[in-house]
């Protein structure tokens, strides 16, 4: 399970530039592919910290044992990128 978590960590790191759109619009590119963006009621900051939260739930999920109780199920519409 660790191994899991460490390399959810490294495929999602932000990469590139923030870039200031119109509107207020912020966004940063993450090394998975997707934009990350802030939004009326979330900062940037904030998106990337769900994104990154995401992806070790996910990662972590794959991996644990099958009878392992869990808080939340993993749908395939949640799965990041």
């Amino acid at each position: 399970m660790h191994r899991a978590k460490a390399h959810a960590r490294a495929s999602h790191v932000t990469v590139g530039q923030v870039r200031h759109g119109h509107g207020g619009a912020v966004e940063i590119d993450c090394s998975c592919g997707m934009v990350l963006t802030n939004g009326p009621d979330w900062s940037l900051d904030e998106h990337i910290r769900l994104h990154r939260a995401e992806a070790r739930y996910v990662a972590l999920s794959r991996v644990a044992p099958a009878g392992m109780p869990r808080l939340v199920p993993v749908g395939t519409d949640r799965l990041p990128r």
